[in-house]
């Protein structure tokens, strides 16, 4: 059976989504691990925000660093890579959700501003004045849990007594946190970070215990598109990821979550509408 619908409807700055929201990633760097630098520049990255949202998706997630390591990013490069991009995408999408994948604190402030609809903090609060900027903005925060790593790290032998028992702990209380400095609570999500600070175990007993974070009641984001988990586990290198991305997408909107990033939106967009009509909604 699938899991109870829990979840507070999602509505970061007042724009309501889907049960099972589609976001879409468009990163505007030039070394990211899937796209190696396709929608960097500013023409490209607007065309694939124009394809993803034809495709369904319901959230757009524009980044403008890499998560892992590589060139160091300062908060005005990454300022450069994506304010105008989210303002040209708000004048071109007005109904489409924006969020931006961002720890720092100064560029939150700067793409709310430019009309960003979402802080997704990947980092689980390394900068403790993000989650201060959503308030003041408005605006949703994704709530995360790297592990012990600060922005940009690797996991290195990650240990936990029992992963999702952490999960909890971390991502609950920075909620809890955003609500009380005055983040909307239909704009909080959160997000146990597949493969931030853990290993591929992790990751997997993550994805099947996911019916633990979303009975909590606040709105669970999976991101686990083309990842290095999936990719241990099948054997498979970062363009032969597909199959296995649908599969764990399909069971995590099983088991509650309601928001999933995304490399390919329309692949999601069909395998969400499948789990819909499997459980007879």
């Amino acid at each position: 059976m699938p899991s109870a619908e829990t979840s507070a409807p999602l509505r970061p700055n007042g724009r309501p989504v889907r049960r099972r929201a589609v976001m879409a990633v468009v990163n505007r760097t030039p070394d990211s691990f899937f796209d190696k630098g396709a929608t960097y520049g500013f023409g490209a990255a607007l065309e694939a925000v124009d394809r993803v949202v034809a495709a369904g998706a319901d959230i757009v997630d524009i980044g403008g660093v890499k998560a892992g390591p590589g060139e160091d990013v300062d908060a005005a490069e990454e300022r450069r890579r994506v304010v105008d991009l989210v303002a040209a995408v708000r004048e071109r999408h007005p109904d489409t959700v924006i969020s931006v994948d961002t720890w720092r604190a100064e560029v939150g402030a700067a793409v709310a501003e430019a009309g960003a609809d979402l802080l997704n903090d990947t980092w689980g609060g390394a900068d403790p004045e993000l989650a201060a900027v959503a308030a003041q903005y408005g605006t949703g925060l994704v709530c995360a849990h790297p592990g012990a790593l600060e922005p940009r790290m690797r996991p290195h032998r990650a240990a936990f007594d029992d992963v999702v028992a952490d999960v909890l702990d971390r991502v609950l209380g920075e909620a809890e946190r955003a609500l009380a400095l005055g983040v909307p609570r239909d704009g909080i999500v959160i997000d146990p970070a597949h493969d931030f600070g853990k290993n591929t175990r992790h990751s997997l007993e993550i994805t099947r215990r996911l019916g633990e974070l979303a009975a909590t009641g606040w709105p669970v984001l999976v991101a686990v598109s083309n990842k290095d988990f999936i990719g241990e586990t099948l054997d498979r290198p970062v363009g032969e990821r597909a199959a296995g991305t649908t599969a764990v997408l399909a069971l995590s909107a099983w088991l509650g979550a309601s928001v999933f990033r995304v490399h390919d939106a329309a692949a999601a967009r069909r395998a969400l509408d499948a789990v819909e009509a499997l459980a007879g909604r």
